[in-house]
């Protein structure tokens, strides 16, 4: 699934994620931290996994082209 990031919060690496059906969703340090990017900016697009507590468990980002995942 995808959304775009709402807030992000780069001293603590936290934020959330606007789903495209207007829910927020956050995600935690860790999630951020497992996805490999050093930096979000509010209004990027990104694909996440929604874990069993419905935060964010996972984020990337699809790159340009067939099968190009930017982490």
């Amino acid at each position: 699934m995808q959304g775009t990031v709402h807030i992000y919060t780069h001293e603590t690496g936290t934020g959330s994620v606007l789903m495209d059906n207007g829910r927020e969703v956050p995600f935690g340090r860790a999630a951020h931290a497992a996805s490999g990017l050093r930096h979000l900016r509010p209004g990027q697009r990104v694909s996440l996994e929604i874990g069993s507590d419905g935060s964010v468990d996972r984020l990337w980002i699809i790159g340009i082209g067939g099968g190009q995942i930017i982490h």
